[in-house]
């Protein structure tokens, strides 16, 4: 059935547009509230995560874990190029001297002449000797010899005595370096025990105990070059006449006339029986 248009409520649809815009007005409103409620609660929220996961400077968690990573060695740019460390060296121990057991028993004359040395109205002449088989350079040991009587501090000082290294003629004593066992059977020959161990002064030979010239003695402070003039000089001063002395006191340079390889009695080492300024080491009469 269709209605009469005259009759038709135009008032009455006017109202129920005007109600639907109020409604959809409404709506819209109530939409921009809870929308900028719910951005504020997101926004609390998310301070509040972070603050509870941040680190003390405000730094999410995330990021403080990747600046705090530990890098592996083999990441590390230091470890790629820096070296360890060196480990600090190790000293070279000192060589320990050659001690030769026993020699040939045949001796090697040093064929070497050298000037007079000291003033002496007395010249004495001297080979040097050299056992074979003992490990020593003859030449060598006769510059050695040398060296020592031709000191200011040795015997040339007395004013009585002079030196001089021949090879060959006419001679005062002969200077022997000789293995231990050489030593003992020459030095027994005029009633000495050297047990092995030291030197002696017999029928014109002056025996030196090649572990005596190795070695020094551990009584005797000083480089082994100052024992080997304590050895020289002391039976050396047997040749010349000179006798056993003992301590002049305690602290003072033990004389070269001294047994110091039996002990120095409160001395110290000393190798020459002359000061630099030409005094005599000199100290009680020992037999």
């Amino acid at each position: 059935m269709r209605a009469n248009p005259s009759s038709s409520p135009a008032p009455s649809r006017r109202r129920a547009a005007s109600a639907r815009r109020r409604k959809q007005r409404v709506l819209r409103r109530r939409r921009q509230v809870f929308g900028v409620g719910l951005v504020a609660v997101l926004t609390v929220i998310g301070g509040a995560v972070y603050k509870l996961t941040g680190d003390s400077a405000g730094t999410p968690t995330g990021a403080a874990t990747t600046q705090a990573r530990a890098v592996p060695a083999a990441e590390s740019p230091a470890a790629a190029t820096t070296p360890p460390p060196a480990e600090p060296a190790t000293p070279t121990p000192a060589p320990t001297p050659v001690v030769e057991g026993k020699g040939r028993g045949t001796f090697t004359t040093v064929q070497a002449n050298g000037p007079v040395v000291g003033k002496g109205e007395t010249l004495r002449k001297y080979k040097v000797e050299v056992e074979d088989g003992i490990g020593i350079d003859a030449a060598t040991a006769a510059k050695q010899v040398q060296n020592i009587l031709s000191d200011k501090r040795s015997w040339t000082t007395d004013g009585k005595n002079s030196f001089q290294l021949v090879a060959s003629g006419s001679y005062d004593f002969t200077v022997k370096i000789a293995s231990p066992e050489v030593v003992d059977k020459i030095c027994a020959t005029a009633g000495l025990d050297t047990g092995g161990e030291v030197n002696c002064d017999v029928d014109r030979q002056v025996m030196v105990n090649v572990k005596r010239w190795n070695t020094g003695s551990p009584k005797f402070s000083g480089p082994i070059e100052e024992y080997r003039a304590l050895i020289i000089n002391h039976e050396v001063g047997h040749r010349i006449g000179r006798n056993h002395l003992g301590c002049p006191g305690p602290g003072q340079p033990a004389p070269a006339m001294m047994q110091q390889i039996y002990g120095l009695e409160g001395c110290v080492s000393n190798a020459w029986p002359y000061t630099e300024a030409g005094k005599y080491l000199s100290g009680p009469a020992r037999p």
